[in-house]
């Protein structure tokens, strides 16, 4: 699956850049928050001092944002998908070849799916894009 980027996100990748002055191309949608992927050595100059440049962004663009740095592997797996799905904790996560499996308690089994599956569907869009996996399932 390839990473496609639309106009809107395009945008925000754009303003992303004019205020944290780090460019990047890697963002998407999860759980109605817009969440952009930099290098690993550049997250904590995308955040800014005192969360300075995460504040601007909720401003200008009226939503959650949330800045995750760019797996390296499938060993990132864990850590990816923890950071975008915070505050909801699991317990781990099994790769089976193209299948992903994400353990964990009865309350967070629901949110991690959302309402018609459509938190779901989002994750396996982006484990799709990153890792490659093809099949997402919550247990």
């Amino acid at each position: 699956m390839t990473k496609t980027l639309n106009m809107q996100f395009i945008r925000y990748a754009n303003m992303f850049s004019r205020v944290t002055r780090i460019r990047t191309n890697h963002c998407f949608e999860y759980n109605n928050a817009i969440v952009f992927a930099v290098p690993r050595k550049l997250v904590s100059r995308a955040i800014g001092i005192d969360n300075k440049n995460l504040r601007r962004l909720n401003q200008v663009i009226g939503r959650k944002v949330k800045i995750v740095a760019i797996p390296n592997g499938r060993e990132d797996i864990e850590n990816f998908v923890s950071v975008i799905t915070y505050p909801i904790k699991f317990k781990a996560i099994e790769i089976k070849g193209d299948n992903a499996v994400i353990n964990t308690g009865g309350q967070n089994k629901a949110i991690l799916i959302g309402r018609g599956r459509c938190r779901l569907n989002e994750m396996q869009n982006v484990l799709g894009q990153y890792f490659g996996i093809k099949r997402v399932v919550v247990r």
